[in-house]
């Protein structure tokens, strides 16, 4: 089976977690940023990562995940900057889930990851900022190890699981 690691991020912190997903997948696989990524088609399983705008996931992200089909497995990843426990971040994730219009859905994964200084303060200002921005400041310096041991331990279970790698 072949494997492809997709990811679209702003600041790194989506990337760091696609080279996490890359480096524990056995395998065939191939890694792309979103802006080159290929046809998912030709895959057999596809790893999306991508980081939050307005409680979805980016709109780059939300065009490629309704390119899916039926017989393909996926998993999704994310980051931002909400609590990853938070209402904030599994609203998002659900909704992203409701955007692979046929794919088998195996696995997900969301960390809060670090937010860029201006973009806070551009977001501070704004007449009414969004509820996670209280969270925001808890980013710093995530992901961590913490959040790359999780991811990790989710790619080796998929591993075996999915029984598509030896």
């Amino acid at each position: 089976m072949k494997s492809l690691i997709i990811y679209s991020s702003q600041t790194g912190n989506t990337k760091k977690l696609a080279d996490a997903v890359y480096q524990n997948l056995s395998g065939e696989k191939d890694i792309y940023d979103i802006d080159e990524a290929p046809d998912p088609n030709q895959y057999d399983f596809v790893a999306i990562g991508f980081w939050l705008m307005a409680g979805k996931p980016d709109p780059k992200s939300q065009e490629y995940l309704k390119r899916i089909k039926a017989d393909q497995s996926v998993f999704l990843f994310a980051t931002h900057g909400a609590a990853a426990e938070s209402d904030h971040a599994k609203k998002a994730m659900d909704y992203a889930k409701t955007l692979i219009p046929k794919g088998i859905m195996k696995e997900q994964f969301s960390c809060q990851g670090e937010v860029n200084p201006k973009v806070m303060e551009k977001i501070k200002a704004k007449e009414n900022p969004p509820e996670w921005i209280g969270d925001a400041p808890e980013g710093k310096g995530h992901p961590d190890k913490g959040d790359f041991d999780s991811l990790k331990k989710i790619i080796k279970a998929l591993n075996v699981t999915m029984r598509l790698f030896t």
